[in-house]
C-alpha cells in the first residue's frame, strides 16, 4: 500500500526513477562482491606461486653448489649469498 501512496504523492515517473536506482545499486553490489571474491582468490595464487620460485631458485642454487664442490670447481660465492637466509615455506 505504501508504494501506491509513493506512486500518487511523486507521480508514476519519479518513483520509476527510484525504483530503478534501487535496482541498479544492487546489480552494482552483486557484480562488486563477485570480482572482489575472485581478486582475493588471485591474490592467494600469486603468493603460492611467489613462494614456490623462491623455493625453485634456493633449489638451484643448492644444486649449483653441490655440483660444483662435486667437480671441485670455485663456486659462485654471489649467487649462494644472494640465496641466504630464505626458507622453504610450501605448504604442499
Amino acid at each position: 500500500m505504501e508504494a501506491f501512496n509513493l506512486i500518487a504523492d511523486l507521480g508514476f515517473s519519479i518513483a520509476a526513477v527510484i525504483g530503478g536506482g534501487f535496482f541498479i545499486i544492487l546489480l552494482l553490489k552483486y557484480i562488486l562482491d563477485s570480482v572482489v571474491s575472485r581478486a582475493v582468490s588471485l591474490s592467494g595464487m600469486i603468493g603460492a606461486l611467489d613462494n614456490r620460485v623462491k623455493t625453485i631458485n634456493n633449489e638451484i642454487v643448492r644444486l649449483d653448489a653441490l655440483i660444483c664442490h662435486a667437480l671441485g670447481v670455485k663456486p659462485d660465492t654471489r649467487r649462494l649469498s644472494a640465496a641466504d637466509g630464505k626458507e622453504d615455506t610450501r605448504k604442499d
